[in-house]
């Protein structure tokens, strides 16, 4: 395989002339798209476009084909059984919405419990609260150990007969961690909802770009991601479901395309997964996501990883030697996926980050949608680094050169 810093060429911003010198540390919150994704949505809308699903002309079938062929990429992305257990949305958010309103609100009821972890993203739960409030349901946090980690003992002590639902995030946006989904995901099964099993969802919107993916074997019920944090566009996001569930589900939206037939008082669904894409798809951005899918599966996920490892182990290692700088998360660097997540005493995370900017590098500064986690950490917000394949080992030295001179900047000492 070639160097993998040789992929760094596809990306026509990282090569602009105009971004000459610019270092993007700002992954996790949105990737970069190489020139075959951009080629791909222009194609759509310059070759195929017409409206999918709809037209009897051959214009219409061929847009078809492009949105169909891409749902297709994204099953095989991920191993799931059967093209219709993929539903396309607009991001990893409008996916676990889907299933709060639609498998949530239908399934849940007063005195259930619905776990997940005190690291979600607030798209991973401020859904779940909605449906608690509405139907008189409890929420349960997973607490993680000092290290970011979930353990047995946690999950199986949270996780009971009360459980009808739960709802977890595979690698954390702030510690950067893979959590043991598949495991957690067992033992929901077993023994959630009574004995029957309690139906789990997966948010992989970190991990996807990462990690390879396999539903089958996670065994998740649901499992969401977003098309722009893996090279994709913006506004496609997918929501894999299994197709007994998704068979049993309401509609989430209603209105054009997910019917099969209206009368003036009730109509009859669409099949799957026509019935949760109501209205015009976004089939030029879903040919996109095939397309960032093909590329990333080029580079390969153990190429990713190990680059992943290398750069956050540079930094780390970097940070060892400056005086007020802060991990958050673990202290080993294969156990942060990329993410760089710290805090420098008597700077306020908001300062890195423009500091940094005026030094060409771009990095993220907040409480990342984490704000629950945030006030465990005891911090109101935090800086953080965020690496993929692109990213080279020269940008990571850079940048701790840079962190190293920022408390000097600010007139500390």
């Amino acid at each position: 395989m070639n160097n993998i810093f040789s992929y760094r060429n596809d990306f026509p911003l990282l090569n602009a002339s105009e971004n000459k010198g610019f270092i993007y540390f700002d992954n996790a919150a949105t990737t970069q798209r190489p020139q075959c994704v951009i080629d791909a949505i222009t194609e759509f809308y310059t070759k195929f476009n017409a409206n999918p699903l709809r037209g009897l002309y051959g214009l219409s079938i061929k847009a078809t084909d492009v949105y169909e062929n891409a749902r297709h990429t994204v099953a095989e992305f991920l191993n799931a059984r059967d093209d219709g257990e993929i539903v396309f949305t607009r991001n990893t958010t409008e996916s676990i919405n889907l299933v709060a309103y639609s498998y949530g609100l239908q399934n849940v009821q007063e005195g259930d419990e619905i776990v997940v972890s005190c690291m979600e993203h607030h798209s991973n739960l401020l859904p779940w609260q909605l449906v608690c409030r509405e139907k008189g349901a409890s929420l349960v946090f997973l607490e993680c150990t000092d290290d970011a980690v979930i353990t047995k003992e946690e999950y199986e002590s949270k996780i009971t007969s009360k459980t009808k639902f739960v709802a977890l995030v595979h690698v954390s946006n702030v510690f950067g961690i893979t959590n043991p989904v598949k495991e957690i995901t067992a033992y929901a099964h077993k023994v959630g909802n009574g004995g029957k099993g309690a139906c789990v969802l997966i948010d992989g919107a970190q991990s996807s770009p990462h990690i390879k993916i396999d539903v089958k074997d996670l065994d998740a019920d649901f499992f969401a991601l977003s098309g722009h944090k893996l090279c994709g566009p913006m506004g496609i996001g997918v929501l894999y479901g299994k197709k007994l569930l998704f068979e049993q589900m309401p509609p989430f939206l209603s209105g054009g395309e997910m019917i099969e037939y209206v009368t003036r008082d009730s109509a009859t669904y669409a099949e799957l997964p026509h019935k949760f894409e109501a209205g015009t798809v976004n089939a030029a951005d879903a040919a996109g996501l095939a397309s960032a899918i093909e590329y990333i599966t080029q580079v390969g996920f153990e190429a990713i990883e190990k680059n992943d490892n290398q750069l956050v182990s540079l930094v780390m290692e970097g940070f060892k030697n400056i005086p007020h700088v802060h991990v958050i998360g673990s202290k080993n660097p294969e156990n942060h996926s990329g993410i760089v997540t710290f805090t420098i005493d008597d700077v306020h995370p908001h300062d890195i980050a423009t500091i940094l900017d005026t030094e060409n590098i771009a990095i993220r500064a907040g409480h990342h949608c984490a704000q629950p986690l945030m006030q465990k950490l005891g911090v109101g917000s935090t800086a953080r680094a965020s690496m993929y394949f692109y990213n080279t080992e020269a940008e990571a030295e850079i940048f701790v050169e840079k962190i190293s001179h920022i408390r000097e900047w600010m007139g500390l000492k």
